[in-house]
């Protein structure tokens, strides 16, 4: 066992990272949060679903002495988590309401003999006299809070057992706390921190930007056949469908098997066997789709959907967020597509009529964000970041605002008008009320502050400017999106004027704003012509029989084992398989996400059915790395690799070969991205100054993707060519990863 220092040096935990998770390098913070747990200290990281949360906790855990407790929201995604972690040879169990006593028993003893790494909780188990009392005696590393935005009654999720887990841990010790949530704006990080006590925790707060999936919203008219288009389109990939009602599920999931598609559905009301059952089919791919309610929590952990649909609004931009969270966790694209109508805003009002006051007042501001984001023509990705407190500086050129036509318009006398507004209240109110007072509108609300007083009140009606109340309320929004106008944290949705703001009020300069979507006079004819979601045009560099025999192989072993496919390899993992032709141990452990415990457990069967391949088709092997022989393609890389090494031009090369210079480069990064370290030097030289390469290198290094529209993006100050960062890219990869 790893004897614990303050913090634990780097080869070790490496080497654990490839042994039991099969990954070569850690992700973002991963390492100084692990670290942060093994110096004992309370840390608090706010990561995006997708980005390796888990890892975080389980890592030390397994690792440290004792046992760490996870307290976590959903039995079944603790089921899901402990069946991963059995699978790769981690000893971890669950504590909840589904065990019966022989069960408990059997569990409690593994912990306390200092079998059990990890031990998931469920808040409501954890607040049981008995189940204090037995953790009492338990040698306990730490505490884990996963979810921990349930904490918050600004959370879309809130459990107010949550409220009660610091007392609790208290109860078992002065333990080490690290509490985890993939969605939560500053107001939210702000209640979880204080409800913890964390306030002077370690915080570790990464990027929400999820590059990988695309966001559109779709007015909701002829929503079905658009379903049946989309869906038919996705033969074989899962996919998630979010519906309002238990009904409308029932309905959706009915129409969707009428037209031959594999789809279970999933809900509250449903007998609990019968939604594990489908929950399990889902997980084990033998449906593809399931459709679920917005209100109930299905605690998926399944890397490879492809696809979430929401079929009606959620009720806040949290939950939506954290609910197109489940797409391409595996890092690979996924599509979040949202049909929405006015009507479901109305809809989900009427369910808060019963709540208090200030419950209903809370509500309703998390539609109007809700709706906001569905008709504003602003960057869907920098509006999800910037509810989250995150500026996104240029548009993400990866959602339907981005890719289809909008409308735009310049301002600068209005936005000074507005902002001049903000002042005159004191910065003590938000947007509908800047906004009534603007157009005049003489509401209880403006009446009871006597703002109807005020020299500005009315002017945003005169007839210079003539704008209605939705004009202004657009207007406000993409203020904050310029970071012109901050939202107070402490008042929800208050408008202040921010340092950027005031600059900009002393020195004033046209802005480029876009008008709203209008989806009130859109036909079903006009919906069933445009084109659904996102269609990739990128050629894929592993072989796609082997890779289908490899996906058929994996739900095969799933089978066996009774466990998820994912949980044998991952797609991402399967995709390096059907480009690099592992067929020895050794080989399949260079794979990323394959430790030697999957190797030792269910690699055989891969390795054999790779061979195969190998034999029957006849492929070639170069530098150690086996590449595959589909219309020539091995020879093509080998040949590349061969004139690489002796230093030939790449123009030269492409020539030889009657291929364009951008397949040159597809085949480079193919070979690359397989492991193979290739010197460009002499070519990379020849074309860009020294000082031009740093600047793209410098940006690889601190990057959080090698996605190449977004490094086009980033250094288009500097005037690089697609063709320059690529070429870069490469020699980044080749010399830091391979």
């Amino acid at each position: 066992m790893v004897e614990e220092e303050k913090t634990v040096g780097y080869p070790i935990l490496k080497e654990k990272l490839k042994e039991v998770f099969g990954y070569g390098q850690f992700r973002g913070n991963q390492e100084e949060i692990i670290n942060s747990i093994f110096s004992k200290q309370h840390t608090f990281v706010i990561m995006p679903t997708g980005a390796g949360k888990s890892l975080c906790y389980q890592l030390p855990a397994i690792i440290k002495e004792g046992t760490a407790i996870v307290i976590s929201p959903l039995i079944a995604l603790m089921k899901n988590q402990v069946d991963q972690l059995n699978a790769i040879g981690v000893n971890a169990q669950f504590l909840n309401s589904t065990l019966n006593k022989s069960e408990m028993t059997r569990v409690k003893k593994g912990v306390l003999n200092g079998e059990t790494k990890l031990l998931y909780v469920a808040p409501e188990s954890l607040t049981k006299e008995t189940n204090v009392d037995f953790l009492k005696k338990a040698n306990i590393s730490f505490v884990a809070v996963d979810e921990a935005h349930c904490i918050s009654e600004w959370g879309h999720d809130f459990r107010p057992e949550y409220r009660k887990i610091r007392t609790i841990v208290d109860n078992l010790g002065n333990l080490p706390l690290i509490a985890l949530t993939a969605t939560a704006t500053p107001k939210v990080q702000q209640d979880i921190q204080k409800n913890l006590l964390m306030e002077s925790a370690n915080t570790f707060k990464s990027s929400f930007n999820r590059p990988n999936l695309y966001y559109e919203v779709r007015p909701k008219v002829a929503v079905k056949k658009q379903l049946i288009k989309y869906i038919k389109s996705k033969t074989g990939q899962s996919g998630i469908i979010y519906c309002l009602s238990r009904k409308k599920v029932e309905e959706v999931c009915e129409f969707l098997q009428v037209n031959d598609i594999k789809a279970a559905p999933y809900h509250a009301g449903l007998e609990s066997d019968i939604r594990m059952n489908n929950q399990d089919a889902f997980l084990n791919e033998e449906v593809d789709i399931i459709v679920a309610t917005i209100a109930f929590g299905m605690g998926i952990d399944k890397p490879d959907v492809r696809f979430v649909i929401h079929y009606d609004v959620p009720k806040s931009l949290e939950g939506y967020y954290q609910e197109t969270g489940r797409a391409g966790r595996d890092g690979l694209e996924g599509d979040c597509i949202m049909f929405y109508s006015p009507n479901d805003i109305l809809k989900l009002e009427k369910f808060n009529k019963d709540k208090t006051v200030t419950e209903r007042e809370n509500a309703r501001q998390l539609l109007n964000e809700m709706m906001a984001y569905a008709t504003s023509a602003v960057c869907r990705r920098k509006q999800l970041l910037n509810y989250f407190g995150e500026y996104l500086e240029k548009d993400c050129g990866f959602c339907d605002n981005c890719i289809k036509e909008r409308e735009s318009y310049e301002v600068q006398n209005e936005a000074v008008i507005a902002m001049q507004v903000v002042l005159k209240i004191d910065q003590r109110f938000a947007a509908p009320h800047v906004a009534d007072i603007l157009t005049g509108t003489k509401s209880d609300y403006v009446m009871s502050y006597n703002h109807d007083q005020l020299l500005e009140f009315g002017k945003g009606n005169e007839k210079e400017v003539e704008k209605d109340n939705a004009y202004w309320q657009s207007l406000l929004r993409q203020l904050v999106m310029y970071g012109l106008l901050d939202k107070d944290i402490d008042n929800y949705g208050v408008l202040k004027i921010s340092e950027k703001g005031q600059e900009y009020l002393d020195d004033p300069y046209t802005l480029t704003l876009y008008k709203d979507h209008d989806y009130s006079s859109v036909t079903e004819e006009q919906e069933e012509k445009q084109e659904i979601g996102h269609r990739s045009n990128g050629v894929k560099a592993y072989d796609p029989t082997l890779f289908d025999l490899l996906k058929n192989l994996c739900k095969r072993v799933a089978k066996e084992a009774g466990l998820p496919p994912y949980a044998i390899f991952q797609e991402p993992s399967l995709e390096e398989m059907a480009t690099t032709y592992p067929v020895t141990k050794d080989e399949l452990l260079r794979v990323n996400g394959v430790g030697k415990g999957k190797v030792d457990k269910f690699g055989q069967p891969f390795i054999d059915l790779i061979a195969k391949y190998v034999e029957e088709n006849d492929i070639e092997t170069a530098n150690e790395v086996v590449v595959k022989s589909a219309i020539n393609k091995s020879k093509v890389k080998i040949f590349i690799i061969q004139q690489i090494d002796k230093k030939v031009d790449l123009e030269d090369i492409s020539e030889a070969k009657n291929i364009s210079m951008s397949e040159i480069l597809d085949e480079i990064e193919s070979i690359c991205y397989s492991g193979t370290k290739l010197n460009l030097d002499y070519y990379i030289d020849q074309m860009m100054e020294a000082d031009r390469q740093d600047i793209i290198y410098d940006y690889f290094m601190t990057a959080e993707s090698d996605n190449i529209q977004l490094a086009m993006e980033s250094l288009a100050e500097d005037d690089f060519s697609e063709e320059e960062v690529r070429l870069m890219r490469i020699k980044f990869l080749s010399e830091v990863a391979n």
